[in-house]
Order: C-alpha cells, then sequence, then structure tokens
C-alpha cells in the first residue's frame, strides 16, 4: 500500500470510527431518556418543597417569617368586607372560613355547570362576587384576588390535592396534559423535558423541581412577592422563549389541572416559599 493509499485508508477509518461513536452515543442518550421518562411514571410524586436549600425551607416552616403569611392577614380581611350591590362579605355566606373552606382548595380546578367549563380558585372566587355579590370581578394577578386566594387555599393547608378528572373535566385535563408534553418555544421544549427528565438538577444556581403547584400562591424569592401559579407557567414559557397566554387563560387553567393531577396526594402547603 503507497503512503498515499495509506492516508486515505486511515482518514476513512477515523472518520468512520467517529461515525460509530456518534451513533452509540445517541443510543445511548435516547435509551437513558427513555429509561427516566418510565421512572418518572412510577416513582411518587415530591413537591418542590423537597428541592429547597434548608434556608428557604426555614422560611417556609416558620409562619412567623413567611412573608406569604402577610397576604393570608389581608385575605382573612378581605373575606369579612362588605362589597357589591348586595353589601354582602364572603362571610355572610360562607361563614368561618376555617369550617367551611377546610377541603375547597384541594379540589380545584374543578368543572363549573354554570359556566360551562374548568375553573380554577381565583375564578371561582370571581364567578361568586359577580354572580353573587353584584360585585365586579378582582383582576387577575393583583394583589385582592391573590390574598383572597391565599386566603382560602390555606384553610386546606396540610389536606391532600384530589382533584377530578372525569366526565366533563376530562376534554381539560387531555389539553392539558398535552400541553404539559408539548414542546414550544425557540428552544423547543416541554414542560415534561425540564420538570420530568431533569428533576433534582441544577439549572444555573436553581435545583429544578417537578413543577407541582400544591404550594401555590407562592412566595417567590425572586420576585419579593407571592404569585399565581400562572405567573409561574408564564415565566416557564419565556425562559422557554416562547408567547406566553393571559392570566386566567383556559390553556393556564387546563395545564393546572392536569398538574394537580400529577401532584395528587401531595399535601397543600400556601403559601410556599419557593426561589
Amino acid at each position: 500500500m503507497t503512503g498515499l493509499r495509506r492516508l486515505k485508508h486511515l482518514c476513512l477509518i477515523g472518520l468512520l470510527s467517529k461515525v460509530a461513536v456518534g451513533i452509540t452515543a445517541t443510543v445511548i442518550f435516547m435509551d437513558t431518556k427513555v429509561q427516566a421518562q418510565e421512572t418518572v411514571k412510577k416513582k411518587q410524586a415530591k413537591s418542590g418543597y423537597d428541592y429547597l436549600e434548608k434556608p428557604t425551607r426555614r422560611i417556609q416552616d416558620d409562619d412567623f417569617a413567611n412573608p406569604g403569611f402577610f397576604f393570608v392577614e389581608a385575605g382573612s380581611e378581605l373575606w369579612r368586607k362588605t362589597v357589591g350591590v348586595t353589601e354582602k362579605s364572603c362571610a355572610y355566606c360562607h361563614g368561618e372560613a376555617a369550617k367551611t373552606m377546610r377541603e375547597a382548595a384541594t379540589r380545584y380546578p374543578a368543572w363549573n355547570s354554570v359556566l360551562g367549563r374548568v375553573i380554577n380558585l381565583e375564578q371561582r372566587i370571581n364567578h361568586c362576587r359577580v354572580r353573587h355579590m353584584k360585585a365586579r370581578p378582582l383582576t387577575y394577578e393583583s394583589d385582592e384576588l391573590l390574598s383572597l386566594t391565599t386566603w382560602v387555599r390555606h384553610q386546606s393547608r396540610g389536606m391532600p390535592v384530589k382533584v377530578d378528572i372525569s366526565g366533563l373535566a376530562a376534554p381539560a385535563f387531555s389539553r392539558g396534559k398535552a400541553f404539559w408534553f408539548r414542546p414550544r418555544g425557540l428552544f423547543d421544549v416541554s414542560c415534561s423535558q425540564c420538570h420530568d427528565d431533569k428533576a433534582g438538577l441544577r439549572l444555573r444556581a436553581e435545583i429544578v423541581s417537578e413543577g407541582q403547584t400544591n404550594g401555590f400562591p407562592a412566595y417567590k424569592l425572586k420576585w419579593q412577592k407571592i404569585g399565581s401559579s400562572h405567573r409561574q407557567f408564564r415565566r416557564c414559557n419565556q425562559l422557554a422563549r416562547s408567547i406566553p397566554y393571559a392570566f386566567g387563560s383556559q390553556t393556564y387553567v387546563d395545564l393546572e389541572l392536569f398538574l394537580a393531577w400529577r401532584g395528587r396526594g401531595l399535601k397543600i402547603e400556601t403559601p410556599a416559599v419557593r426561589p
């Protein structure tokens, strides 16, 4: 074999070796991904609390130090405040929230026969205000609506999530599930690729959680404020370089229903504290 032919032969072997290594690496990666997805289906759901650093856990565990309780207190005042043409308060119809709202948050989002769609707790509060109190609906993500929602959900703290996805709620659940697994945005990533496949790993300084919603409305340290799950959905969409949907959109309500089902059995932590 001449020197030139030998050089060509070695180059061909090197090229084939690189291709082979590339194929092997791809197969290994795909196998790992499949195994990860199978593990996700089998493992028990974990709250975002389980992924917190110890200092953040201590803030949530101490009701006095937890800044989310400012919204709990504000919500308790709004619960007793008379509004609207009827000059009634939430307490006028529902009485002591600690008793009547004890399990309310565990069931939402839920099908509403009057509105003919699945709604979340924020929308239920506004539905009551408009229909029964003849008052204006509160703006989504406003301090008033966040406070009332936090107050109501706080009554269910420690109780397991148990949403109903059967019957008329089934289509909304299916849409929410499809949204979770569908890649989107300039990065072409799905919610599942981060919060199923990469849960427990670090994204820069932050540990990726499973994306559970049992703690919302939650006080986010980066926001220095309490926020709804829809605000978190919008942030995730923006991180994926995807156009976010509006607060209270049916798309996000459907996703919220799927996530509540995905985290069924987890205890409500509102107001949780998150990074």
